[in-house]
């Protein structure tokens, strides 16, 4: 790589429903009282929906995380049972699944 060039990011589209500890651990650091609206990256889909994700970065990808209710009750949860004594720290997608009204 030349200097002053930029690394090229793989850029990954990830809803919630495959969100993983790791992806999720990210969003809380970067949005610890949530996100708000100039935080919100929008665009089309090949379908021509819009769709709106949060972005958050590693060293080498940029995750674009689709906005949703429930992604903010997982990011609540996350980080509830992370600074709790919780055992399982795995997500319920099952309890939240039912709980977004569309």
């Amino acid at each position: 790589m030349r200097k002053g060039q930029t690394p090229v990011l793989k850029r990954v589209i990830v809803d919630y429903k495959k969100l993983d500890k790791n992806i999720l651990n990210l969003l809380v650091e970067k949005f610890p009282d949530g996100y708000d609206d100039d935080d919100i990256v929008t665009y089309r889909n090949a379908s021509n929906e819009v769709v709106e994700c949060v972005e958050v970065r590693t060293d080498d990808t940029a995750y674009l995380i689709k906005v949703s209710k429930r992604l903010v009750m997982a990011m609540e949860d996350f980080d509830d049972s992370d600074n709790g004594d919780s055992e399982d720290s795995d997500l319920d997608t099952d309890e939240l699944e039912g709980s977004e009204e569309e």
